[in-house]
């Protein structure tokens, strides 16, 4: 493998990058620079163009280091170029933990758990012991006795309202119902005149029925009975 020293300053990013790298990403990788040093090359071209490693050297560059171990890659196509990168991207992606093998590992290191790439504390609820584990399902959901005291007190407060505004509800009848015009005598034919006056009648008896409603007292909306 012809890995060897190059300047940071001389890589150059390629045209198109198929990784997006979030500031999250880019603080992980950090740290782990920081607590490991430079554990995977970046691959270039014979042209110190990047294929792979774009990430890393942005957070070496934010380090203010100056230069990275590179392994070179001659001979390429261009297609063969954007294959590897392809690759790259893929492949590690299709990896699963081994999840047995991993909580065996975070129990092995003993809590020491800052882990670049990692939560702590969720790497800490992994390893959790039995009784702490038991202990927070029980607790979950628990409500302390003065929280149920100030939902107790709560709904009183909420009751006497509802009851103080029913008290305050005035029902209203009005007195004058709205006066109806009477209807017209027909004389000139008898059946005719009957039936225009049954038309004129039925509207008058509804007017004149009382109309009852009591007034809400908080938005003085009209609530008809």
């Amino acid at each position: 493998m012809n890995i060897v020293k190059i300047k940071l300053s001389d890589l150059k990013r390629p045209e198109k990058n198929l990784r997006l790298h979030p500031e999250k990403q880019i603080a992980e990788m950090e740290r782990s620079v920081a607590m490991f040093g430079q554990i995977r090359p970046i691959i270039v071209d014979e042209y110190n163009i990047m294929l792979a490693g774009n990430g890393l050297y942005d957070a070496m560059l934010r380090m203010g280091m100056t230069e990275a171990d590179c392994f070179v890659v001659e001979g390429l196509t261009e297609p063969q170029k954007k294959k590897l990168m392809l690759a790259d991207n893929r492949i590690f992606d299709l990896g699963v933990d081994d999840l047995a093998a991993f909580e065996n590992f975070l129990l092995d290191l003993g809590g020491d758990l800052d882990i670049p790439g990692f939560d702590e504390d969720m790497l800490k609820s992994l390893v959790m012991a039995a009784d702490e584990a038991v202990g927070l399902v029980t607790g979950y959901g628990t409500v302390s006795p003065e929280k149920v005291q100030e939902i107790h007190d709560a709904g009183e407060r909420y009751k006497a309202r509802e009851d103080a505004a029913v008290r305050e509800a005035q029902e209203h009848t009005p007195t004058n119902a709205p006066p109806a015009a009477e209807p017209e005598s027909r004389q000139e034919d008898g059946m005719a005149g009957v039936r225009e006056a049954a038309e004129y009648e039925e509207p008058y008896k509804a007017e004149k029925q009382e109309l009852r409603y009591i007034l809400c007292p908080k938005c003085g909306e009209r609530i008809w009975l």
